[in-house]
């Protein structure tokens, strides 16, 4: 289980979701965009959807708890990548299964 910081704030995340998001992230930062990142608690499953506000002045640090990086599923990129330039902001959803998600690659 991995961590999304920002400030004061911590998040954790399944390594491969992290992966994923950090890869998407950062190409929406480096463009110099701000957005909103969403996603699910299933601790909390009554409650409002957590949300954070992602800027390129906001520092990040992804923290892995993993020994190896996992790789890039390219079916998944895209979904984030769609969700990430829509007015609703990144929504982290489930990632997707079929031949065409199970085409890794580095970025």
């Amino acid at each position: 289980m991995g961590k999304l910081i920002s400030g004061a704030t911590e998040v954790d995340f399944e390594d491969r979701a992290l992966v994923h998001l950090q890869s998407v992230i950062g190409s929406k930062l480096r463009r110099g965009e701000s957005f909103a990142l969403f996603w699910s608690d299933p601790a909390a499953p009554d409650e409002a959807q957590p949300s954070l506000w992602l800027h390129p002045g906001i520092p990040l640090y992804f923290k892995f708890t993993g020994t190896t990086t996992p790789g890039l599923n390219r079916a998944w990129i895209e979904v984030l990548a769609t969700s990430a330039d829509s007015a609703d902001g990144l929504l982290l959803s489930s990632e997707p299964r079929g031949r065409d998600a199970d085409q890794n690659y580095t970025d």
